[in-house]
């Protein structure tokens, strides 16, 4: 059993593979710890996989786990995770803009307690109105919104304690907020300065439509943190203050029809339409409530529902190649 397990999910990155698998294996071999390499082809359509296949075939430190086609980084990082033995547990990206040499910082943070080490790109090389700008907003409100007082939520480059990691639920793009929901239960974390090197070869995966599928996420983070357990005080709230504004309303309009006898319906038929509209409001988001809390039991209950496929899974045993399908 290894002590240390390095996911790298990869997408269309042959150019890296090689480089980057010597570098991991130069470091790890230095640290005197047992260690794994679990490498994910995440539906890559160039030579990717094969390389891997390759690398899988000669050191039975690596694990490969093929996907049957391009998932997204959250699943391709989850299969990673499903699928080590590692005590501690470090991704990393595999585009070598994630430097190998600074593991070993990592995993001192972890023997020295913590739950959760994120690396931090203090520098970085990246367009500013593009990439850095956007980014900073984002990680200034992921801080304010989770509590979590780090600077770079975003970095694929963090290393886990197994026990932390496996509770909890990855799918969507909810990687990069692993740090805010581990908080959620109880983890301790802490942050270090890493290097941002510029990318070498191939193309970038990230774009400026990146940054408005993270301000949903935002949303979802917050209220996975304070609601998750107690939807109903959410959806409740907001119905509670509907029905009351919508019988306020009525009963106002019923007390001006007793005692004034005018035609109420004449001179105010809006506002019969804004209390019959919020009246039938509140009672659905009451009804959302209690909808949700009834999936409660659910979050706490693991379905086993994996967000990815795996077509293989390669792995060097006893001098030969084992292969599972």
């Amino acid at each position: 059993m290894p002590k240390y397990s390095i996911v790298v999910p990869f997408h269309n990155e042959e150019e890296s593979v090689t480089a980057l698998y010597d570098r991991l294996k130069n470091v790890m071999e230095h640290v005197n710890d047992t260690f794994e390499i679990v490498f994910v082809d995440d539906g890559s359509r160039d030579r990717t996989y094969r390389l891997l296949e390759e690398i899988a075939a000669v050191d039975s430190r690596v694990l490969v786990i093929k996907l049957r086609r391009n998932f997204g980084q959250t699943s391709a990082l989850a299969a990673g995770f499903d699928h080590s033995s590692g005590d501690c547990i470090l991704a990393m990206d595999g585009d070598l803009q994630h430097a190998p040499e600074e593991i070993p910082a990592f995993l001192a943070k972890l023997e020295e307690g913590y739950d959760v080490v994120s690396g931090w790109r203090a520098q970085r090389g990246d367009n500013f109105v593009l990439r850095r700008f956007p980014s900073r907003m984002a990680n200034w409100l992921m801080a304010k919104l989770s509590g979590v007082d780090i600077h770079d939520f975003g970095t694929t480059f963090k290393a886990y304690r197994r026990e932390v990691i496996q509770n909890i639920p990855l799918y969507g793009q909810m990687h990069r907020f692993i740090p805010a929901l581990a908080s959620w239960y109880g983890a301790s974390i802490c942050e270090i300065p890493i290097s941002n090197p510029p990318r070498m070869h191939g193309t970038s995966h990230y774009g400026i439509s990146r940054t408005f599928r993270v301000f949903f996420d935002l949303v979802t983070i917050r209220f996975l943190l304070k609601y998750v357990t107690r939807p109903l005080h959410f959806f409740g709230s907001f119905g509670a203050l509907g029905m009351l504004a919508g019988f306020g309303i009525s009963l106002w309009l019923l007390a001006l029809k007793l005692f004034t006898h005018g035609h109420v319906m004449q001179e105010h038929s809006p506002l019969f339409v804004v209390a019959s509209v919020a009246i039938l409001a509140g009672i659905q988001m009451m009804g959302i409530g209690l909808l949700g809390e009834l999936q409660v039991r659910h979050f706490h209950s693991p379905q086993n529902r994996a967000p990815y496929t795996v077509e293989r899974i390669v792995r060097l045993r006893s001098s030969e190649e084992t292969m599972l399908s």
